[in-house]
């Protein structure tokens, strides 16, 4: 069985194009409309990420981070510009994005804890 890394790799490395990208995004939006996916998504948020995926998260935030910081009118461009973009940031801070990337994952690590806690007291409130 493959890990969670091993199959997050997998299909980040995957090249699709534009086309394939938003028929992924029409099928995955009928798909969060539905109860039984919601209900999936919800019994997941309860439970405590393994490091690989916190450091998913971490990378996605990070990266974001530099995104706007280098380009405030980021989520204003245009779909080419954008794909520009993300090259000029991965060509200039790639390396730096890991590393800030694994600082980010260990804080929230430690809030991780925390979040399952307040997100099963306030379920339990209900």
């Amino acid at each position: 069985m493959k890990t969670f890394t091993e199959y997050y790799r997998n299909v980040h490395e995957k090249v699709i194009d534009i086309s394939q990208r938003k028929k992924q995004a029409i099928r995955m939006t009928k798909l969060a409309k539905s109860s039984a996916f919601q209900a999936k998504k919800k019994r997941t948020m309860m439970k405590v990420r393994n490091s690989a995926k916190l450091l998913v998260t971490a990378r996605k935030q990070t990266l974001m981070a530099f995104k706007k910081k280098l380009f405030p009118d980021y989520d204003n461009m245009s779909l080419p510009q954008k794909v520009k973009a993300d090259q000029l940031v991965m060509k200039k801070y790639g390396a730096k994005i890991d590393k800030v990337a694994k600082k980010v994952a260990m804080k929230l690590k430690s809030k991780e804890a925390e979040r399952v806690a307040s997100l099963k007291s306030s379920e339990a409130e209900k």
